[in-house]
C-alpha cells in the first residue's frame, strides 16, 4: 500500500491510497472517516436549523449543508500544524478539524462554554488548539488575515500551510486582490479556496461578473490555479494536497475554485426563491455524503450494522451537544470587556 507523501496528518484523517480495487481509490479508513465527519456536520447543522426556528439560537445563522466535502476532503490532506480560516458560514470547519460539537453548539446558544465563550455566536467560531482562526462576519475580511497567518509561518521558517476559505461573493472585495498581490509577491504558503456555491446571497455569479470561472482571477497575479468538483472528497483532497506540497516547497500560493452547492438559503431568513426546485434536486443527486456512502457499500468497507453504528454515534453526539448547550450558563455581564485586548507589558498601553 503506497502512502500519501504529505506530512503526518491529523488523527483519524490520514488519506492513504490503495490499489486493491484497481482504481487507485483512497483506502477504507479514509472513506469511513469522511463519511462520519460529513454526517456529523450535516446532522449538527440540521439540528441547528431546527433550534433556530425554536429561537434557541439567535442572531444570524448560515448553514453549510451540501458543502461538507470542502472541509472533509481538505482536512485529510493537511497536517495538525496547518491553519484554517474562513468566513461566517463556519460551523462545519471546526467540527471537521475535530472540535467537540458541544462547544460549537454552546457558542450558537451564546453560552460561556462555547468555543468563543458565547461572545462570537454563529459567525465567529475559533479553536486555538486546532489552529482554526475563525469565523469572520465581514465579507472578505478573512482573506488578508489568511495571507498574514501564512506570512508569520514563512517568517518563522516552518513548513505550515494556511487554508483560507471564502465565498464566491468575496472575490469582489478589494482586500481579495491586495492579498493576492502580496501573497504571490512574497510566495506565501497559503491556499486560497473559493467556495463557489453559485450564489452570493441571492445573486447568481453570472449576474455580477464577466468572469464566471472564478479560478481565472489568479491569472492577473500569475498564481497557480485549479477548479475542482467540490461535491467530491477525493477531488478536494487531491487538489489541496498538491497545493500544500507546492506551498511547503516554497513555491507560494494557489487559488482553488471548488464548485459546490448549498441546499439551504444564504441564511435562515432566506427562502431561496431565486432558484428552482429542479435545480436544487439536481444538485442533491451529487450529494457528497451519499457519494462516499455508496463507495463504502460498493467496496464493502463496512456492513449495514457498522454503518448504523456510525449513524447512531453521530446522532448521540448531536444530542449531547444540545444537552450541553442547554445546561450551560450564559456569560456573566462582568465578562463583557474581557478578551477584547490582550494583556501586555508595554508601559504606554497600561493606562
Amino acid at each position: 500500500m503506497a502512502t500519501n507523501t504529505t506530512p503526518k496528518t491529523r488523527k483519524k484523517a490520514t488519506a492513504k491510497k490503495s490499489t486493491s480495487n484497481g482504481n487507485n481509490a483512497f483506502n477504507k479508513e479514509t472513506y469511513l472517516h469522511w463519511y462520519e465527519s460529513m454526517l456529523l456536520m450535516r446532522k449538527f447543522e440540521e439540528k441547528a436549523g431546527q433550534l433556530y426556528i425554536q429561537q434557541k439560537i439567535r442572531g444570524f445563522c448560515h448553514l453549510y449543508i451540501g458543502q461538507e466535502a470542502l472541509v472533509a476532503g481538505a482536512v485529510s490532506a493537511i497536517t495538525k500544524d496547518d491553519n484554517m480560516i474562513t468566513a461566517y458560514r463556519d460551523h462545519a470547519h471546526p467540527i471537521g478539524l475535530g472540535m467537540d460539537p458541544k462547544h460549537v453548539m454552546a457558542e450558537l446558544y451564546g453560552k460561556k462554554t462555547g468555543c468563543s465563550k458565547g461572545k462570537g455566536g454563529s459567525m465567529h467560531m475559533f479553536d486555538k488548539e486546532r489552529n482554526f482562526f475563525g469565523g469572520h462576519g465581514i465579507v472578505g475580511g478573512q482573506i488578508p488575515l489568511g495571507a498574514g497567518i501564512a506570512f508569520a509561518d514563512k517568517y518563522k521558517g516552518n513548513k505550515n500551510v494556511t487554508l483560507c476559505y471564502m465565498g464566491d461573493g468575496a472575490v469582489r472585495q478589494g482586500a481579495f486582490h491586495e492579498a493576492f498581490n502580496m501573497a504571490m509577491f512574497w510566495k506565501l504558503p497559503v491556499i486560497f479556496i473559493i467556495e463557489n456555491n453559485n450564489y452570493a446571497m441571492g445573486t447568481a455569479v453570472s449576474r455580477v461578473s464577466n468572469v464566471t470561472d472564478l479560478h481565472d482571477l489568479a491569472d492577473s497575479y500569475k498564481m497557480p490555479k485549479d477548479q475542482v468538483n467540490g461535491m467530491s472528497c477525493e477531488a478536494v483532497h487531491e487538489s489541496i494536497a498538491k497545493a500544500a506540497k507546492r506551498a511547503r516547497d516554497g513555491e507560494g500560493p494557489t487559488l482553488i475554485e471548488m464548485k459546490t452547492y448549498r441546499y439551504k438559503g444564504h441564511s435562515m431568513s432566506d427562502p431561496a426563491k431565486y432558484r428552482t426546485k429542479e435545480e436544487l434536486e439536481e444538485y442533491k443527486t451529487l450529494d457528497p455524503i451519499e457519494n462516499v456512502l455508496n463507495t463504502i457499500k460498493k467496496n464493502k468497507y463496512a456492513s449495514d450494522a457498522e454503518i448504523e453504528k456510525i449513524q447512531q454515534r453521530v446522532k448521540d453526539q448531536v444530542k449531547e451537544s444540545v444537552d450541553f448547550a442547554e445546561e450551560s450558563d450564559y456569560p456573566d455581564p462582568s465578562e463583557l470587556f474581557e478578551d477584547v485586548y490582550t494583556q501586555t507589558d508595554y508601559p504606554f498601553l497600561k493606562d
